[in-house]
């Protein structure tokens, strides 16, 4: 069970670093939204720049939801480990 932990976790960790490494352009936005935005970018605004400062943002909320309720389970079995490991102790 161990062993095929790490090797998820591995196998995670190779693709989230190749992910980084690599680059693309993407214009996810709508034609609309893009004209909208250079547009303000070419008049000296910066509202481009906050709309995409957004998109940034809805994409990493749902990764900081997952990260933060595996930690919570993480500590969470790492104490009940504990637990079961001191009452072992306690029964010999």
């Amino acid at each position: 069970m161990k062993n095929k932990i790490i090797k998820i976790i591995t196998l995670c960790s190779l693709v989230f670093c190749l992910q980084l490494t690599t680059t693309q352009e993407v214009t996810a936005q709508c034609p609309m939204c893009k004209m909208s935005a250079e547009s303000n970018l070419k008049n000296g605004g910066t509202d481009g720049q906050g709309l995409n400062n957004g998109i940034l943002y809805m994409l990493l909320t749902p990764y900081v939801i997952v990260f933060g309720l595996g930690y919570f389970w993480w500590r969470n079995r790492k104490k009940e480990e504990e637990f079961e490991l001191e009452e072992n102790i306690h029964l010999n």
